[in-house]
């Protein structure tokens, strides 16, 4: 079990480079990780919901995500409230107050089916389980599902990551150590420094003192990854840090306040002539090349963001003036003309509660929200910007359609037509939408809706790639693991 000093340390990509490392090696690695708090989601082929950083460890692992490997999910919602998904599958939702006491003995019992359905599927394996935040929470140790129950549960051999990055490594490492019980102590095996910039040997001193004071292994130290990466190829997209110079062309992200499935756009940031810019509500729009409006767990919060803070106008702006939009799922519906939400599935019910918004009206198209969710993976035949072949997958409760009056305003991207439409309105015609998620990652499409944007820039276009982002993923995974089998040693921990 990776454990972590604080949230943030770098469990996840930790356990990435272990699930690729013991492949290489030979051995079935198989992550998990018992509960995860998340708005970045994937479907497995069973259209059954978990945490997209449990995906990248499974395909490290060499292996087909499944939500048993994430049997616990949390979706925020704002406001301390969240909705629970059990094994691939919501339950309804909770206020955090709520969770700890109605949500702990179901939890446990989703992670222990879990675990079966694990060991049932995978025969000789090795579990790399991943902690969530501290596991030395005073107030809440005694309903951690994710932590040191597991770990005793499963007798686990423990890490426990700090990040140096964040000052007080020491006090980190030291103050987690003395907050655990002998015997819960008794299961860390080593320790990892995370995030170190510069000569690693200038911790020689530090890490002789870490092991003499607390009795436990210093496996080594990672370096700070912009280090191990260049800009363009950096894993850690999820920090957004890497800055690309002498780029050709800037698209805007709207950063909405309940964005959901950023990882999305992980395809853009990797790609060497594009730099990805945030937009929140309140900000100047400026004049970029592009926009992206991506997906929101609170689209209709959202929205009224948007539109209050004047973004909305700016957008608009935009849009008549010839600018290239694309909406993804949330995105879609904010770009559409209303919508609905006739169950008050966004917001309990108020007397005043308003059930029809107005979007930004730049596709003509009505959104209804349903209490059932949409949940499906695709591959399809695209239209627009060309036909190409593409996969995704959809995870959302409004349905749209095209408004009746107005069919001739707007084209089906897609052979499945309720999966996107494309503006044919002359003043609009560089506006587009689709529900699929990972649309990006479909390397032929990704570059013939960048080659719009190339054509409108006046730029040469790029080669069309038949090579999905999935390549490139595998790439950046064996970069992490190659550095991470250099700077670590494992041995402590395997051979116990």
């Amino acid at each position: 079990m990776v454990l972590g000093t604080s949230s943030g340390a770098g469990k996840s990509l930790i356990t990435t480079a272990i699930c690729r490392l013991l492949l290489r090696r030979g051995e079935t690695p198989v992550p998990f990780k018992g509960q995860n708090m998340s708005n970045n989601a994937w479907l497995d082929k069973n259209n059954c919901e978990m945490a997209y950083s449990q995906a990248v460890q499974a395909w490290a692992a060499g292996l087909e995500p499944t939500s048993a490997m994430n049997p616990i999910l949390l979706k925020p919602q704002g406001d301390s409230l969240s909705e629970v998904i059990h094994l691939g599958k919501s339950m309804g939702t909770t206020t955090a107050a709520r969770y700890y006491k109605d949500w702990f003995m179901p939890g446990w019992e989703a992670i222990n089916k879990g675990l079966e359905d694990i060991q049932s599927s995978f025969k000789n394996s090795r579990l790399i389980l991943e902690g969530a935040g501290s596991p030395v929470e005073i107030n809440l140790k005694h309903r951690d599902l994710t932590n040191l129950k597991l770990a005793k549960h499963l007798n686990a051999n423990c890490i426990l990551v700090a990040d140096i990055e964040r000052g007080g490594v020491f006090a980190q490492l030291i103050g987690t150590l003395a907050l655990l019980s002998a015997n819960e102590k008794a299961l860390i095996k080593g320790i990892i420094i995370n995030r170190f910039r510069g000569d690693i040997s200038l911790f020689d001193q530090g890490r002789k003192w870490i092991e003499e004071e607390s009795r436990i292994p210093v496996l080594g130290i990672m370096p700070w990854l912009n280090e191990i990466f260049p800009p363009e190829d950096s894993l850690d997209l999820l920090e957004r840090k890497a800055i690309k110079e002498n780029v050709e062309t800037k698209i805007t992200v709207i950063k909405l306040p309940y964005l959901s499935n950023f990882s999305d756009l992980d395809p853009l940031e990797a790609e060497p002539n594009i730099r990805l810019t945030w937009v929140k509500p309140g900000d100047f729009l400026g004049n970029p090349d592009a926009i992206i409006i991506p997906g929101s767990k609170q689209t209709l919060k959202d929205l009224e963001k948007i539109q209050s803070s004047g973004l909305g106008d700016q957008i608009k702006k935009y849009a008549l003036s010839g600018g290239i939009i694309f909406g993804i799922c949330g995105g879609l519906q904010i770009l559409g003309r209303t919508l609905e939400d006739p169950h008050c599935l966004e917001q309990t019910y108020k007397d005043n509660y308003k059930y029809k918004f107005e979007g930004l009206n730049l596709l003509p198209i009505k959104t209804i929200f349903e209490p059932k969710k949409t949940l499906s993976t695709k591959n399809i035949l695209a239209y627009w910007p060309n036909q190409s072949t593409i996969s995704g997958f959809e995870i959302h409760h409004g349905i749209s359609e095209p408004i009746d009056s107005e069919r001739k305003e707007i084209s089906s991207l897609c052979e499945e037509s309720s999966l996107g439409w494309v503006s044919n309105n002359q003043s609009q015609l560089n506006i587009a939408g689709t529900y699929l998620h990972g649309i990006f990652e479909n390397g032929e499409w990704r570059r013939m809706w960048i080659n719009r944007i190339r054509i409108k820039q006046n730029l040469k276009e790029l080669p069309l790639i038949n090579e999905n982002h999935t390549a490139k993923r595998e790439k950046l995974i064996n970069r992490l693991t190659d550095a991470f089998e250099k700077h670590i040693n494992l041995e402590p921990v395997l051979k116990e």
